[in-house]
C-alpha cells in the first residue's frame, strides 16, 4: 500500500465510484485488506465489512467511512445527441460546470464529455451568463461524432447509466490536497491506513472493531445497517465542512457536536475531545446545519449505540475540494487514539 495517506488518498479519487456504482472501488479495497492478512466481506448493498477482534468483545465498536461520491445519471437523450443530467447526491448544478466526466454504460463502455450549460457561447446566447443552471439548461457534451439522439444511442449509451466527474487530483508542494471526491476518499485512506499499521504493530485492539466502508452515505443509508448487537459505541469518519460561522479549517480534527439530525452522543463527543487534549491533536468543534453521515443514518435506522462523527476539514464541500495534510494527520491521529483507548463510560 501507498506509503502517505493523503497519497493513497489522491490514489482513492481516481477510481470512479458515483453513488449506485461503486463495486470497482470497493473490489479494490477488499484486494488491499486482503494483502494485509485481512478477510473482509460485502454485504447484499454493496458496502464492505470487516471484524478486527479484540482483547474484549463483550462490548464492540463500529467505524465507518464512505467511498461513495457525488455523480450524475443519463436523465434522456436529447434530439442533438447531447445528454440531460439527474444528478446522485445533495450538491447544485453550478459546481460541476465545465467538468470532465466519463459515461459508464451498461455494458461497461465508456465514454468521456464536458458539462456545460447549453448556452454556454457568449457569442451566441444573450443570457449565457445569467440563465439559471439547472436541469433544463444543463447538458453533457459528449467526445465523439454525434448529431442526433440515434447517435447517441447507437454507441450503447441509455437512460440509467452512471457518469462521473474527473477529480483533477493534485497535491501541491505545501502540502494542500485539493480534488474533487475528498468527501469521503481522505477517511476511506486513514481507514485503511489504520487497518495498514495495525497488522505490522503486533498490537491488540482493546475491543472487537467492526471497520464498514459504506457505499450509499451520499443518498442517506449508507451504514444503517449490519450493526452487531454487541456494539456500544458508532463512529463515523467523514469530512468537517469549512465555511462561515464555522470553526473547521484545513489544519485540525473536526469533531461535530450537531447535524441536521440533531446533536451527536455528549459522552462520546467528550471522549473524543479528551483524546484530543490528551495527545496534543489538534481540533475543532462544530455544527454541519445542512449534513448527515453514515451514523445519524444508523440512528434513523434505530440503532442502540452512542454515535460519534469525526473528520478533516475540507473547503468547498461537495463542489472541487480542498484539505490539506496536517488536516489529515490530526484525523488519523485520533482515529488511532480512540480505536486504543477504554470506552466511553458517560451514557
Amino acid at each position: 500500500m501507498i506509503e502517505k495517506t493523503i497519497d493513497l488518498t489522491a490514489q482513492l479519487t481516481t477510481i470512479p465510484s458515483p453513488t449506485g456504482n461503486t463495486q470497482t472501488i470497493i473490489q479494490w479495497i477488499k484486494k488491499q485488506l486482503e494483502t494485509l492478512g485481512y478477510h473482509p466481506t460485502v454485504n447484499r448493498k454493496g458496502s464492505l465489512i470487516l471484524t478486527v477482534p479484540g482483547e474484549h468483545s463483550e462490548q464492540e465498536r463500529f467505524i465507518t467511512a464512505h467511498v461513495d461520491t457525488l455523480g450524475a445519471m443519463v436523465r434522456s437523450i436529447k434530439e442533438n445527441g447531447r445528454i440531460k443530467l439527474d444528478l446522485v447526491g445533495g450538491f447544485h448544478y453550478n459546481s460541476i460546470e465545465g467538468e470532465y466526466c466519463t459515461i459508464h454504460t451498461q455494458d461497461g463502455s465508456e465514454f468521456t464529455g464536458t458539462i456545460l450549460m447549453h448556452q454556454t457561447s457568449v457569442h451566441v446566447y444573450k443570457d449565457a451568463g445569467s440563465a439559471e443552471r439547472n436541469q433544463d439548461n444543463m447538458e453533457l457534451r459528449l467526445d465523439e461524432k454525434v448529431k442526433t439522439a440515434d447517435d447517441t444511442r447507437a454507441l450503447g449509451i441509455n437512460v440509467g447509466d452512471f457518469i462521473s466527474f474527473d477529480p483533477r487530483t493534485v497535491i501541491t508542494p505545501a502540502g494542500f490536497i485539493k480534488s474533487r471526491h475528498l468527501d469521503d476518499k481522505v477517511s476511506v485512506a486513514i481507514l485503511l491506513k489504520f487497518l495498514e499499521k495495525l497488522t505490522v504493530s503486533n498490537k491488540k485492539l482493546p475491543y472487537t472493531t467492526h471497520f464498514f466502508i459504506s457505499n450509499n452515505e451520499e443518498i442517506g443509508y449508507g451504514g444503517n445497517s449490519n450493526i452487531p448487537e454487541k456494539v456500544v459505541e458508532y463512529l463515523a469518519v467523514d469530512m468537517g465542512a469549512i465555511g462561515d460561522d464555522q470553526q473547521t479549517d484545513e489544519y485540525s480534527v473536526s469533531v461535530c457536536v450537531k447535524d441536521a439530525s440533531g446533536p451527536y452522543h455528549l459522552g462520546l463527543r467528550q471522549h473524543l475531545v479528551h483524546l484530543c487534549q490528551q495527545g496534543k491533536i489538534p481540533y475543532q468543534l462544530d455544527i454541519y446545519p445542512y449534513y448527515g453521515s453514515d451514523a445519524s443514518a444508523a440512528m434513523k435506522a434505530g440503532a442502540d449505540v452512542r454515535h460519534g462523527l469525526i473528520g478533516a476539514g475540507i473547503d468547498a464541500s461537495h463542489a472541487f475540494e480542498r484539505t490539506h495534510e496536517e488536516s489529515i494527520n490530526a484525523a488519523e491521529a485520533l482515529v488511532s487514539a480512540y480505536l486504543y483507548s477504554p470506552m466511553s463510560d458517560i451514557v
